[in-house]
């Protein structure tokens, strides 16, 4: 098995990509709106993903967070509410807003266990402050830490429910961030004492089974590489002060914050300490360059791997049900 999850190019495979995946092995797959038209389809992609992959217990990843970031949309899916609608609730109400978040991340669960999904890339623990760039700002929970991790502690509970395996975001934190990581390098400035904020919903919540890193330079740390290929962060801090000990991959490395060839990127993070790499695109020339520049996915990384998938519980939740009781909290919230 390589460390990296890859994208796939359209609603079914390839023939070609049907050959090169069984051959490279991959870790998983994440699907985006390119992959998903209906419920049928989806799942239909998904049973092809694990008859291909042998594995029942293969990670199928998809970025359904709501709001802005969703890939199933409707009308064939519902829609879901985004961070800041949860963060709004909880200065009114908090046990009530925590109440409906997790309700939430059960409803997402469940729609995206029926669709063959097991691994949703949420939640955000990223803190925001009054600069934060409008790709995070949209999409955060909060500017105070303890009520970020209240509220992705909710979401991981719910997801949990729903049968989906959730991704703590974006590690050691996206919300000083003043760009968009996607198309520019964010660099933060801040002290490390000051840093202590952003880490502390991280540490909260670091008994998470996965978790994702952030394409920033933090120059108290390492004023040379972003996050995703320092050792330095991944190490000391990631593992260190925040005490993550769950699966690790990469945000997608074809995001501009970062330079060089996905080869070189891919190799740069896995050699800082990341388990997996994320590798979005579907460019065949990329992914297999990526394989070729790999080598099999270490024990320990492995073991992660095994251990979040293991986690996963059976659905037992109704999708209507979970979403009625989440409005009518978030209605109680804000009356």
């Amino acid at each position: 098995m390589k460390p990296v999850i890859f994208g796939l190019s359209g609603p079914v495979l390839t023939p070609d990509e049907r050959a090169f995946f069984a051959e490279a092995e991959p870790a998983g797959y994440i699907l985006f709106g390119r992959n998903v038209e209906s419920r049928g389809q989806v799942r239909a992609l998904t049973d092809a993903l694990r008859e291909l992959a042998g594995r029942d217990d293969l990670a199928i990843l998809i970025d359904q967070e709501g709001g802005p970031v969703a890939r199933m949309r409707p009308p064939e899916w519902p829609a879901f509410p985004a961070g800041p609608v949860f963060d709004a609730a909880y200065e009114v109400a908090p046990m009530t807003a925590i109440q409906a978040m997790r309700a939430n991340g059960e409803a997402l669960g469940l729609m995206l266990s029926e669709a063959g999904v097991t691994v949703d890339c949420a939640p955000l623990l990223d803190v925001a402050q009054p600069e934060t760039t409008p790709a995070i700002a949209t999409r955060a929970y909060g500017r105070e830490p303890m009520r970020v991790a209240a509220l992705g502690r909710a979401m991981l509970e719910g997801l949990a429910l729903g049968g989906v395996v959730g991704v703590v975001k974006h590690m050691p934190g996206h919300g000083r961030a003043l760009v968009d990581s996607h198309h520019l390098l964010p660099r933060v400035t801040a002290p490390a004492a000051a840093l202590e904020d952003d880490l502390a919903p991280f540490r909260a919540l670091r008994h998470a089974s996965m978790g994702m890193t952030s394409h920033i330079v933090f120059e108290a740390w390492d004023a040379e590489r972003p996050a995703t290929l320092s050792p330095t962060v991944i190490g000391e801090v990631i593992r260190g002060a925040i005490g993550f000990d769950g699966l690790l991959m990469t945000d997608d490395i074809d995001m501009k914050a970062l330079s060089g060839s996905a080869a070189d990127k891919a190799a740069s993070a896995i050699g800082a300490g990341c388990d997996l790499v994320l590798d979005c695109w579907a460019r065949m020339d990329e992914m297999v360059a990526i394989v070729d520049r790999l080598d099999e996915i270490a024990p320990a990384s492995r073991a992660r791997l095994d251990r979040a998938m293991a986690a996963r519980a059976m659905p037992v939740g109704d999708l209507a049900e979970c979403i009625a009781r989440r409005d009518a909290l978030l209605a109680a919230a804000t009356a």
